[in-house]
């Protein structure tokens, strides 16, 4: 069995540098006093890098980060948060690599309770060697981390016992001791052994994250986030007004004045009429703002489904909502009433999703009605992300809009033909399986099996069930090219 080494920092990852990756962990775990004060030290622990006490540098930078994170919340970042931003820093030609060796270890030179999680369930790897925090008797950390068993080079060489790695990947200025362990070592830029190609591996995508944040705060980008929060509470207030004090006819015009954007592709249906039943928009979700966006791009309020908003989100929402109880019969009669009144959107993801996959939809709304118009929903925004699995959901429409400019981008599709419908003999799940490909398709997206419940699970850590380990593997199977799923 072929054994690799790899560093993290700089190797794995790109960035050597590991600050932006606690202040992400003084964020989410502690808030922004916490973000902030590891921002003002950034010259400090720069300046001891500089001086040869790199070392000092990153101990206080761990200090600040962690002292008295309770040890459940930082494990809670490291899962639902920190991965996505390992992912989005891979190197793919190192990756490339360390994916064609048997065993594969990973050093860091973070707790080792950042990385583990992603490390070994993203990368495959076996073993992760980092430092580890020190938590007192009531669950919170210090700030203060122990190595244990000695240093790095010790802790490979017990690992291997015997044994030397067959390859060790580090930088060169790094100096990392244990690459003298290891009969071959390498350096960025790293090629390929095309020998090995053929036991490529791929990494595991990041399918359900969480966090506030969408960019990776470097230092630069904290400094802009930190100085733009007030502004953007303000911004954030304003648009939230305009929403419920103006037309929804007059929205689309003023909001261009305070950096929103919405980008129209396809032609939505008309208002129902006296005579049918009203249609049942069938969106992708995106953010809690779908059906809001929905009904100003139709210049009429359009009553939205919902299943677990807060109630301060429906206080602000300037348009009706239906909540439902994931009772099923009592949803169906629920949903049957809204129709007759006239038009409804329906998201039948059930939970948002960030990355370019939907999620299962639930086939109710097909058995319901034949008129479905498809609407394909994306969104992009600058700073902060609109929805939260950890946070307080009250603050996610605060959140969306406290943005700089927001751009949402909504295409309508042709009403289903009846043939596609189960007027037809079509079941439900076919019609679900069948808007939720025709939705994938035109977002470039890819169809996934997942549920609600795979997404909270995840994010969660509730591995009693199933775990996460176990739930990656079967992305084979799950994900796929817009074919169809049996539900």
């Amino acid at each position: 069995m072929e054994s690799v080494v790899s560093e993290l920092e700089g190797t794995l990852v790109k960035d050597p540098d590991p600050f932006s990756y606690f202040m992400l962990v003084a964020f989410e775990a502690s808030g922004l006093v916490r973000f902030a004060l590891l921002l003002i030290l950034w010259p400090i622990i720069r300046l001891l890098d500089m001086f040869g006490m790199g070392d000092a540098g990153l101990r206080l930078a761990i200090f600040v980060a962690f002292a008295g994170v309770h040890e459940s919340e930082i494990e809670s970042v490291a899962r639902a948060v920190l991965p996505k931003f390992y992912m989005d820093d891979l190197d793919m030609e190192a990756w490339k690599v360390f994916s064609s060796y048997d065993r594969r270890v990973v050093v860091t030179k973070t707790p080792r309770v950042m990385v583990e999680r992603f490390l070994k369930e993203h990368l495959r790897a076996d073993e992760v060697i980092g430092s580890e925090l020190v938590v007192n008797r009531f669950g919170f950390a210090t700030g203060f981390t122990r190595n244990e068993a000695g240093s790095i080079a010790d802790r490979v060489s017990m690992l291997f016992e015997d044994n030397q790695p067959d390859m060790g990947l580090g930088r060169i200025p790094s100096g990392s001791s244990f690459l003298s362990l290891c009969r071959e070592q390498s350096h960025p830029p790293f090629m390929t052994n095309q020998d090995r190609d053929r036991q490529l591996l791929r990494p595991l995508p990041v399918i359900f994250h969480d966090g506030r944040l969408v960019k990776r705060p470097l230092p630069s980008t904290a400094l802009l986030i930190i100085l733009w929060i007030p502004f953007g509470i303000l911004l954030a207030i304003t648009r939230i007004a305009m929403g419920l004090l103006l037309p929804m006819w007059l929205i689309p015009y003023v909001s261009r004045l305070f950096g929103g954007k919405i980008i129209v592709k396809g032609k939505p249906p008309p208002p129902a009429s006296g005579s049918n039943s009203g249609v049942l928009f069938v969106c992708t979700h995106r953010t809690l703002m779908d059906p809001v966006v929905l009904s100003t791009v139709l210049q009429r309020s359009i009553p939205a489904v919902t299943y677990s908003i807060s109630r301060f989100s429906e206080i602000l929402s300037p348009i009706p909502t239906v909540r439902l109880t994931r009772i099923r019969h009592v949803d169906a009669e629920k949903i049957k009433r809204e129709l007759a009144k006239g038009d409804l959107a329906v998201c039948p993801e059930g939970t948002t999703c960030r990355e370019p996959f939907l999620l299962r939809f639930s086939a109710l709304f097909a058995e319901l009605t034949d008129r479905i118009v498809p609407v394909a929903m994306n969104y992009r925004v600058g700073f902060f992300h609109a929805t939260t699995a950890r946070g307080w959901k009250g603050l996610d429409p605060i959140f969306f809009f406290m943005n700089p400019r927001p751009v949402y981008e909504v295409t309508f599709l042709n009403q289903l033909p009846v043939e596609a419908t189960c007027s037809a003999g079509k079941s439900p799940h076919d019609v679900a399986n069948y808007v939720q490909r025709i939705l994938a398709a035109t977002l470039g997206f890819e169809c996934t099996n997942f549920t609600r419940k795979d997404k909270y699970r995840v994010l969660a850590g509730n591995d009693g069930i199933v775990s996460y380990t176990s739930f990656l593997d079967q992305m084979k199977k799950v994900v796929t090219n817009f074919n169809p799923f049996i539900h």
